[in-house]
């Protein structure tokens, strides 16, 4: 094999959130770095994942804002959904913000390597026949759509989140397998597009991960928007059909649609990269990791949806910069995943930072909570919307909790974070003063409720 340039400090491997979020930080601690890619800098969130989707759902809120205009003494007419004005728009924020990473980079004076990437030893990355070298190798491969087993994902009846983002039409029926954040929020799009929807889910609840309470709400929401659910039943097999699919489900049901989204999560991308070669420890396809996000072999490290935590961006952000100040030897703290905040982008938002109930007591917390409406809450009243904001804490200790449900909510998860992460006892939060009229009000409500305080709280 040629060489190719090195020793560089650290090798990336991976361009996407984790990856580039490690090699910006190693850069601006004066460290030589290459960035190695196969495809484009961003990775899954920035073209197949966070960022496309949220722009269709905003696409979504508009189209149900024009329907219900009448509601706001606006005269509106919905005519359609335009789905290549509707691609026009996404296509238009991810690249801007794909150039805007890319010069980021490049101010850095980052290398960037294009090309598919494979661990060749401890601290050898080869590229085609190049072999580049690092004193320290991060390895950042992402995930990709996962199916079940028997489970043909063909791209055109039976297809997976990266082909929904590219559908060139609203279907006329949906059925999504999968009740977690990707299924959830492709549900509401495609609802709000004007296309029946059937989610399919194995676990009692939508959102299996958050308050329990919190999925509850949601669930009642998407029945009123007539999103259908099929909770706590699992998925047979599916045939394709002339016109769609048909789906079985373990209790009998056959469910038909145009087509059916598997949505049931994502698998690291792992294999065939070299990594156990290199004697790299993986369990269940994941890279495993210490607290400081370091593999089984010295000077290798692992950030991402490839090692087993939360698959958020923010995290994988949070990972690359904590494994370049590691490796830098700035003794960065290890990351408390619980105080990572959670959204999902529905209509309604669901939203959380911190543990659940349930969770507070098999830790043997004593549990003090307290659910704020929002019908109690003007603006929420001006957006038409329903849900609530519900606060765990320790009796008489901090909030060790944060849900909500609610259009537009997510925004108000970095207060809960807040709270949640410098520990503060509700009593605190409830001698800061929010801003009215505004949603944030519904958190400051419950501390000021818990607190023994309550102000616009029906006892």
């Amino acid at each position: 094999m040629a060489d190719g340039s090195g020793p560089y400090d650290i090798v990336v491997l991976g361009g996407g959130s984790g990856g580039y979020a490690c090699a910006l930080r190693a850069a601006e601690l004066g460290k030589t770095v290459a960035l190695i890619e196969k495809d484009k800098i961003g990775g899954t969130c920035l073209h197949r994942g966070c960022i496309p989707t949220k722009t269709l759902l905003h696409s979504a809120e508009v189209a149900d804002e024009t329907r219900e205009s009448a509601a706001f003494g606006v005269k509106a007419r919905f005519e359609g959904i335009d789905m290549d004005g509707v691609h026009a728009f996404k296509d238009k924020i991810v690249t801007r913000a794909w150039k805007g990473v890319q010069g980021l980079l490049k101010s850095k004076g980052i290398t960037i390597i294009e090309g598919e990437g494979r661990l060749a030893g401890p601290n050898r990355v080869a590229v085609g026949s190049e072999v580049y070298e690092g004193r320290n190798i991060v390895l950042a491969t992402g995930s990709a759509p996962r199916s079940l087993p028997g489970l043909d994902i063909d791209g055109e009846r039976v297809i997976s989140s990266e082909h929904a983002l590219k559908l060139d039409r609203v279907p006329t029926s949906v059925i999504v397998l999968g009740g977690g954040v990707i299924g959830v929020e492709f549900a509401s799009v495609w609802r709000s597009f004007g296309a029946e929807v059937t989610i399919v889910e194995a676990l009692p609840h939508l959102l299996p991960l958050e308050e329990e309470s919190s999925s509850k709400l949601l669930e009642r929401a998407f029945r009123r928007r007539g999103i259908k659910q099929e909770l706590g039943v699992f998925f047979e097999g599916v045939k394709s059909t002339d016109t769609g699919v048909i789906v079985t489900l373990a209790n009998g049901k056959t469910l038909d649609a145009e087509l059916l989204l598997v949505a049931v999560g994502r698998g690291a991308v792992s294999s065939g990269m070299g990594f156990e070669e290199a004697g790299i420890a993986i369990e269940r396809g994941t890279v495993t990791v210490d607290e400081f996000c370091q593999t089984s072999v010295p000077g290798v490290y692992a950030v991402g949806d490839l090692i087993p935590t939360l698959q958020l961006a923010h995290a994988g952000f949070a990972e690359g910069i904590l494994v370049a100040e590691h490796i830098a030897g700035l003794n960065p703290v290890p990351i408390d995943y619980d105080g990572v905040p959670r959204i999902t982008y529905s209509d309604p938002e669901v939203a959380s930072v911190g543990i659940t109930s349930a969770q507070a007591r098999e830790r043997g917390h004593e549990v003090v909570e307290f659910t704020y409406d929002l019908a109690g809450n003007p603006k929420s009243q001006i957006l038409q919307t329903q849900g609530a904001v519900k606060i765990v804490t320790e009796k008489d200790g901090p909030v060790l909790g944060v849900h909500m449900v609610g259009r537009r909510i997510g925004e108000l998860v970095t207060e809960g974070q807040l709270i949640y992460n410098w520990e503060a006892l509700p009593s605190e939060v409830a001698q800061l003063i929010h801003a009215h009229p505004t949603q944030s009000e519904a958190v400051g409500e419950a501390m000021l409720a818990l607190a023994g305080k309550p102000l616009h709280v029906h006892n």
